[in-house]
């Protein structure tokens, strides 16, 4: 008995160890924002308000991550959106669709379940929308899609000035990206999503504890 709690004083210390090395140098857990219907309804179906993350910040982010971003005109409060144009790049969204450079973003195939609700972030009705699963730059996420449940924001199509992120929502309907509050300082974006520990339903939500966010 003896060794066996000289083993799990000794296993303790040294993940306690790690886990303040990565604190101080490569992650964060970050417990997404609730009560702001805006951002909430934008990271839907990949995220949650109340959803509790780790933020990884050892590298830069890069094309296709979700990242946090401090909004430009708005620098106390952060955003929640994926890199979908490099600087130089042209980025053109109508509906559901990403175009970068005109190559289009590949659906994959729908989610499991297909349907999911979200709150309307004007009217505050709770509304249905599709889940599809989507690959940008190699790497497969869920996409909110309008499926007939509401009109999409108008077509854009623009060229991300030199030194800047272009930032588009998972949710394609109820976005809140870069065509609400401007292009992002590359340099301002240091942080992305990297896992869920847990949902803002708690931990015995199964379907969405330890989860690796794409």
């Amino acid at each position: 008995m003896q060794k066996l709690l000289k083993f799990l004083l000794w296993t303790a210390l040294i993940v306690g160890v790690l886990i303040g090395l990565l604190r101080a140098t490569a992650i964060r857990w970050w417990r997404i924002p609730e009560g702001d219907p805006y951002l909430e309804a934008s990271i839907a179906p990949t995220l949650r308000g109340g959803d509790l993350v780790i933020l990884w910040r050892a590298t830069k982010p890069k094309f296709g991550d979700l990242v946090t971003c401090p909004e430009p005109k708005a620098p106390d409060r952060m955003v929640i959106g994926r890199i979908i144009g490099d600087p130089g790049d042209q980025v053109h969204i109508e509906g559901a669709r990403v175009s970068v450079n005109g190559r289009a973003a590949e659906t994959e195939h729908a989610c499991h379940p297909r349907v999911f609700k979200v709150q309307h972030p004007s009217t505050g009705a709770e509304i249905e929308q599709f889940c599809d699963v989507e690959a940008v730059a190699g790497v497969s996420h869920m996409r909110g899609s309008p499926g007939g449940h509401g009109v999409p924001p108008s077509p854009v199509d623009q060229k991300v000035e030199a030194g800047k992120f272009f930032l588009v929502s998972d949710n394609r309907l109820l976005p809140y990206d870069s065509r609400d509050f401007g292009l992002v300082d590359v340099d301002s974006c240091k942080e992305m999503v990297a896992f869920r520990l847990v949902s803002a339903a708690g931990f015995m939500d199964a379907a969405a504890r330890f989860t690796v966010i794409r």
